[in-house]
């Protein structure tokens, strides 16, 4: 049986152990967090011709870890005519959805992100930008 004295020293143990875990678990959080902020960072977004594009619809997809997008744009005569935001997780920035609106009316993805929301409105504009370069 366990004494009081040797029950002390297994709740030392369990609870080191269990301080060890969490902190392990914060530090692995913390560097993915600075992993994604800074693919984010480094996302570079080029504007794409459409007027060489044939018709149709185009899927593409982009991924940062904490964000991910995947859209369908739709393509008529040259034109972006329609975006569809088929996937879109994200932490805060689903008002970065909005983005795809001002894409379609300029006819251009380099459009200014939505305030609050430019992690999100990235991705969103780098996953459009993947299916338009699709071959």
């Amino acid at each position: 049986m366990f004494t009081e004295k040797n029950k002390w020293k297994v709740f030392l143990i369990v609870a080191l152990i269990v301080i060890f875990a969490v902190a392990a678990y914060l530090v692995h959080y913390m560097m993915s967090v600075n992993s994604y902020q800074e693919r984010v960072r480094s996302t570079i977004v080029s504007d794409v011709d459409t007027s060489e594009i044939p018709d149709g619809s185009y899927t593409g997809e982009y991924d940062v870890g904490f964000i991910y997008a995947k859209v369908e744009v739709y393509i008529e005569s040259g034109k972006i005519t329609d975006i569809h935001i088929l996937e879109h997780r994200n932490d805060r920035g689903m008002t970065a959805e909005s983005i795809v609106d001002s894409i379609i009316s300029n006819q251009t993805i380099d459009v200014d992100a939505v305030s609050g929301a430019t992690n999100s409105s990235t991705v969103i504009k780098k996953a459009i930008e993947s299916a338009l370069l699709q071959d």
